[in-house]
């Protein structure tokens, strides 16, 4: 039973990172870079399953498991949100990074070339998603925090699928910018292997802090939507036609909620 349940952990730590390298892999058979139309659909499908995760995975389980404090069950999710929010605003401010199609890199002045700091951004962005997982999987691994197996693989899945089309988004512009397809891949794949490590690191920290479960489910949360708000957002809603993105927003919103749902 023990053997079966650290399994299931596994995969679930694996599925998003494979999402990662299946729309890395686009690069060897797609002569194209992504167009911005395509692009923005894309940033709001994955902005949709980010905010619904943060919701329904993260935020009501933490909010459920502190019912014992009575009027002050959000206590927790508002602490361990706003750590959050915190946590990936330092990042943001101490790591130098270029969102796609930027102009100026973010953070601190760097002499990191332009495609350097593109993976650099991607890898901030995997940061929480890999904290999501590992978080929700402690709490299954833990079975104080009311995640179930289904729930937990639910959050893995959908992350996957947003995480497919990402990989695409950072590989193919890499290559129309003369990496070659096996470096283009590669750099998208490395960019989505921060997502099992923090997953991983997340689950040893839950160790030593089962009791704070709620914070820990919450901080994934909060780190989620500061890269929403302040990356995936900005970049759905640019330029002319930008109501797909609004459009696949929900439809990403939607199926993650059906996934949390039917597999919870």
């Amino acid at each position: 039973m023990k053997m079966e349940k650290e399994m299931e952990i596994m995969w679930g730590i694996l599925i998003p990172f494979l999402g990662t390298s299946a729309g890395s892999a686009c690069v060897f058979c797609m002569k194209k870079a992504l167009g911005r139309y395509t692009e923005r659909a894309l940033t709001g499908f994955a902005g949709g399953v980010m905010v619904a995760a943060s919701i329904w995975s993260l935020l009501v389980p933490a909010m459920d498991q502190s019912a014992g404090l009575g009027r002050l069950a959000f206590l927790p999710a508002v602490t361990g949100f706003w750590l959050g929010i915190l946590f990936l605003l330092l990042l943001d401010s101490t790591v130098p990074h270029l969102h796609m199609h930027a102009d100026k890199a973010e953070g601190p002045g760097s002499r990191l070339a332009r495609t350097t700091m593109m993976v650099l951004a991607v890898t901030l962005h995997n940061i929480p998603e890999g904290m999501a997982v590992g978080a929700v999987y402690a709490g299954y691994l833990s079975g104080t925090a009311r995640i179930s197996a289904g729930s937990a693989l639910a959050l893995s899945l959908g992350i996957a699928i947003q995480n497919f089309p990402e990989g695409a988004i950072i590989s193919m512009p890499l290559r129309a910018q003369g990496r070659g397809k096996w470096r283009a891949f590669l750099d998208g794949v490395w960019s989505g292997a921060v997502e099992p490590a923090a997953a991983v690191l997340t689950i040893l920290l839950s160790r030593w802090i089962v009791p704070a479960m709620p914070y820990l489910l919450s901080f994934a949360a909060g780190a989620m939507i500061y890269v929403v708000v302040e990356e995936l957002i900005p970049e759905m809603s640019e330029g002319e036609h930008s109501n797909i993105g609004v459009v696949m927003f929900a439809v990403g919103f939607t199926l993650m909620m059906m996934l949390d749902v039917a597999l919870g």
